[in-house]
């Protein structure tokens, strides 16, 4: 008799360590703790009679049977999405979309009525985050990330590279000799901030008092509402200067090392809809692009 397959649970795991060459990255993306993940490695290396892992000290490394296996588990699980697809009816173009919060509020919401119009057949459920994660979300065929070059666990492509610039409502008076003084708002933990804004347009800056928030959507609020000026760039304040609602005070516009990276998960191929989405925010971030 034929051997039975191993847990589908422990093809599972693998797919992931290998993914991440890391049981600690397969442990966050399967929910599961890190010594979970190395004993159901070990028990499929056991069943296999063989290790499929190189235990490096701070990394993994695939053996020569875990490159060979890889490629037949990921295969196996792209069938058995196809196949339950097909026999469920279950939406292959329901598409799991995640992006920070103001990027989803302020560039993917207002675009959303055009994507709907030109593809109504794909649902998208969008997830958004305060901060970036770690990893791409499980369950997440697309994420928009606005990151330094994010880790190649999945594939990530650059989407838009941003300059980054003061903005405040009209009609409220400010110039560079009295900007220290003004109230200023800003998103923390970012490398793009006011200090680094003012030195690159050599300016004396002496630690103005600085309002932090841990979103965008917080500082262009009371911004617009006539509170001061914040840090701002054309993904998430552009369609508001469109609007009237926001202006640049300034002309200098400084270049960000943060950047906006396009991730795609290994079922996203699978899946129409993902594929049309991919498409479609490649095509609509292009034309005002930034390089």
């Amino acid at each position: 008799m034929q051997k039975p397959l191993p847990p589908l649970g422990w093809l599972r795991t693998f797919e992931a360590a290998a993914r991440h060459l890391s049981f600690t990255g397969a442990a966050r993306d399967l929910n599961m703790t890190q010594s979970a993940v190395s004993q159901q490695i070990k028990s499929l290396e056991g069943y296999l009679g063989q290790p499929l892992f190189l235990r490096r000290p701070r990394a993994l490394e695939l053996t020569e049977a875990g490159i060979t296996y890889l490629p037949v588990v990921r295969e196996a699980f792209r069938t058995l999405v196809r196949g339950t697809q097909a026999v469920t009816g279950a939406q292959q173009n329901a598409v799991q979309v995640q992006c920070n919060i103001s990027f989803a509020v302020n560039w993917l919401a207002p675009r959303l009525p055009a994507f709907r119009a030109e593809h109504p057949d794909v649902q998208l459920n969008i997830f958004t985050e305060l901060w970036e994660p770690r990893e791409m979300a499980e369950g997440a065929a697309v994420e928009i990330r606005f990151s330094l070059r994010p880790a190649d666990s999945v594939r990530t492509e650059l989407l838009r590279m941003e300059h980054y610039y003061p903005v405040c409502a009209p009609g409220f008076q400010v110039s560079l000799d009295n900007l220290q003084q003004q109230p200023l708002f800003d998103c923390s933990n970012l490398l793009s901030n006011w200090s680094s804004w003012a030195e690159d347009q050599t300016l004396t800056w002496n630690n103005p008092l600085i309002t932090y928030a841990t979103t965008y959507l917080v500082c262009l609020s009371a911004t617009m509402a006539g509170g001061g000026l914040c840090l701002a760039h054309d993904a998430i304040a552009g369609h508001l200067i469109d609007q009237g609602l926001l202006i640049a005070p300034f002309k200098h516009r400084a270049p960000m090392p943060e950047a906006y990276y396009l991730l795609l998960s290994p079922q996203a191929e699978e899946t129409p809809g993902a594929v049309a989405f991919a498409n479609w925010v490649r095509r609509e971030i292009e034309p005002d692009r930034l390089n």
